[in-house]
């Protein structure tokens, strides 16, 4: 799975919620990243649901690669669902990673983290 890829789809999906123009704080970010994969990883709900998300992103990336924008506007829509189920905390890290540098660090520490919810998953 890419995930700089998936994140990016996702953020894409979430642009109308972002607060343009911030530089978010690294240290807060990653706080919040800790928490968050703290959060879905103890809840077999919102695990499951953070899943589901990573497996649609993929199908979703196959759906724009086709040009099938009908059902990548309904992958898009479910993702918008079931990222409902995770929480506010969710929507902010994903927030503050839109303003962040993917290829700083930081980012990648918290890339890193996200990744212990993905070998999760099941495959």
């Amino acid at each position: 799975m890419n995930r700089v890829l998936i994140i990016s789809l996702l953020l894409i999906a979430m642009l109308p919620l972002s607060a343009h123009g911030q530089q978010p704080n690294a240290a807060k970010t990653k706080a919040l990243a800790e928490n968050v994969v703290k959060i879905i990883g103890g809840d077999k709900a919102k695990l499951r649901a953070y899943c589901q998300i990573s497996s649609l992103s993929n199908s979703t990336i196959e759906a724009i690669q086709e040009k099938n924008n009908e059902k990548a506007e309904e992958l898009f829509e479910r993702i918008d669902e079931l990222e409902k189920q995770l929480g506010p905390e969710y929507h902010t890290l994903f927030n503050a990673l839109y303003d962040a540098d993917p290829n700083s660090k930081d980012t990648q520490e918290i890339f890193s983290m996200l990744d212990r919810l993905d070998e999760s998953c099941p495959h």
